[in-house]
């Protein structure tokens, strides 16, 4: 018997979307401004994923000039129709609301290549894709209410797409519009044919604490749907602010090999049931069929902190995580987790023959929407270390390195260390939307490179140069529930010319990232059990 501890893919890994291919899962989630995009999911056994690729991986598939934290790309579904997969997708623009767009690309193995985007005319966000028997194709998603009742009030639609034309055809179906009067943000709806009868399984609430699942069923995939009487079939929102993990929804279910169900979802670890430093995770859940509905988590009413999968593989190695069996240590620039800001990371920086970056500096700062020099890697632990080790040689006077934990370019802390005629200078400073504010700062002796830390602990994050703490930064004050957005916290290297013409480059000697304990899943461990006010 194989156990699988939740969640599933700790850290930043919102909006997940499954299906089977034979004995085979495949999953994508949202990335947003981070690239590549799209992390597509191998797995035998739900418990062991790999990451075989990234959906969106070439500097020309998409345009994410400009477009700022928490914008970029959304909610992905990925799906696969005998022949090939498919992904849809969208791409915002948070100041423009004219570009990006939903659209779909395709592959014939989910490694890649994947296809140019085929953009689909139509507004909104969270398409998603479903396959008749009859070979029809059925386009899906959610936009605002065309004509609102209440604020937030949004739609579902359905539409056939033609293969051929590439392109929506016939008469678009407005077919649910949330199952509670006055619900928010109806949303991320999946279409699934199941028993002869099409199922519609939708978020609503918001993505945040008050995120539920609800479920419709219909003869027709245009509907009438009717709603299931339970719903909302799942959320954590009744539990109240005493448990740990809040905000579950955004589901898409799977039939495994032996008939049996599951679901994956995003919902957050919040320690103090508000604050989620490590943003939106994809959590799995067990789901069994009643009366022609689908039960989430059934006889418990929760995300079950591990789930028993009788068919799979041997557990998860202790000491490690997923995706791709990662161990504490060093990330080398050929390790899958790197990404960086609207550009790929072989854009901005050359990986060397020893494993290490050489980042080249760019105008650009932290707090600008562009093309920085940055690279990073997904927070996915509460308690952990992050070193780097930088080599300045190259660094040209008056350039600044560091490393930062990163929320947006309006929220995140840092440790910069600028290069001087006479020495170094080395600031500990957090941003705060408009304000950067400086915790210390001290001048060291002009030296080739520098150590820098940051120490994480629950919700306190300290900057650390060589082996003196500069500061520590409350993480409530980081995160999505404070600054707003969709993400969660990145630990990465920078380099900039504060707007000047650069000159000079970083090499990142040595990166690492070593959780001080599993506590990632022991706190989890008490979901349900640990009372109001209790620690």
């Amino acid at each position: 018997m194989t156990t699988v501890s939740n969640p599933l893919l700790p850290g930043c890994y919102p909006d997940p979307s499954v299906c089977r291919v034979g004995d085979d899962y495949y999953l994508v989630t949202s990335t947003f401004e981070y690239l590549p995009g799209l992390p597509v999911l191998h797995s035998r056994d739900l418990v062991h994923w790999e990451t075989v690729g990234h959906a969106v991986d070439r500097a020309d598939m998409l345009d994410f000039a400009g477009i700022r934290s928490s914008g970029g790309l959304y909610a992905p579904t990925i799906r696969h129709d005998g022949e090939r997969f498919w992904i849809v997708c969208t791409l915002v623009d948070p100041t423009d609301a004219t570009r990006g767009g939903n659209f779909l690309i395709t592959a014939a193995d989910p490694a890649g290549p994947w296809s140019d985007p085929i953009w689909l005319d139509v507004d909104g966000i969270d398409p998603s894709v479903a396959f008749g028997e009859d070979g029809r194709i059925w386009m899906h998603g959610t936009r605002l209410a065309r004509e609102p009742q209440w604020h937030h009030q949004t739609e579902i639609w359905v539409r056939e797409y033609s293969g051929t034309e590439q392109a929506l055809v016939g008469a678009e179906h407005v077919i649910w519009r949330g199952a509670v009067n006055g619900a928010v943000w109806a949303e991320a709806p999946h279409l699934y044919r199941i028993d002869g009868r099409w199922y519609l399984i939708a978020a609503e609430g918001g993505t945040e604490f008050h995120h539920a699942v609800s479920v419709a069923r219909a003869d027709d995939v245009t509907g009438p749907y009717e709603g299931n009487r339970a719903n909302p079939v799942f959320s954590h929102r009744h539990l109240g602010r005493g448990v740990r993990v809040i905000g579950a929804g955004h589901a898409d279910i799977v039939e495994a090999q032996d008939g049996s169900w599951y679901a994956v979802m995003l919902a957050m670890r919040a320690e103090d049931g508000s604050h989620y430093p490590l943003g939106r995770e994809t959590f799995l859940c067990p789901v069994a069929w009643e009366e022609g509905w689908p039960v989430f988590a059934p006889g418990y009413g929760v995300l079950p902190e591990s789930i028993e999968v009788p068919w799979a593989g041997d557990d998860v190695a202790a000491g490690t995580w997923q995706p791709d069996d990662r161990r504490s240590g060093s990330v080398a620039s050929d390790d899958l987790r790197w990404t960086s800001l609207r550009e790929l990371p072989e854009e901005i920086a050359v990986a060397q023959s020893d494993g290490t970056w050489q980042l080249a500096v760019r105008a650009e700062s932290l707090a600008d929407a562009g093309t920085v020099a940055f690279l990073g890697v997904r927070q996915q632990h509460a308690d952990v270390d992050v070193t780097g080790v930088l080599d300045m040689s190259a660094l040209a006077e008056g350039e600044t390195t560091g490393l930062v934990v990163r929320q947006s370019e309006r929220d995140h802390a840092a440790l910069q260390v600028t290069r001087n005629a006479d020495g170094l200078l080395v600031r500990a400073v957090h941003r705060r939307g408009d304000q950067e504010n400086l915790e210390a700062a001290r001048d060291l002796p002009m030296a080739e490179s520098v150590r820098l830390t940051v120490r994480a602990r629950g919700y306190a994050y300290e900057l650390v140069c060589g082996e003196e703490c500069l500061a520590t930064i409350n993480g409530r004050e980081l995160d999505a529930a404070s600054t707003g957005g969709f993400l969660g916290l990145w630990f990465g290297v920078f380099a900039t010319s504060h707007g000047r013409q650069p000159r000079g480059s970083v090499r990142i000697h040595d990166f690492r990232y070593e959780p001080s304990s599993m506590l990632w899943q022991c706190r989890y461990s008490e979901v349900t059990r640990r009372a109001p006010g209790q620690e």
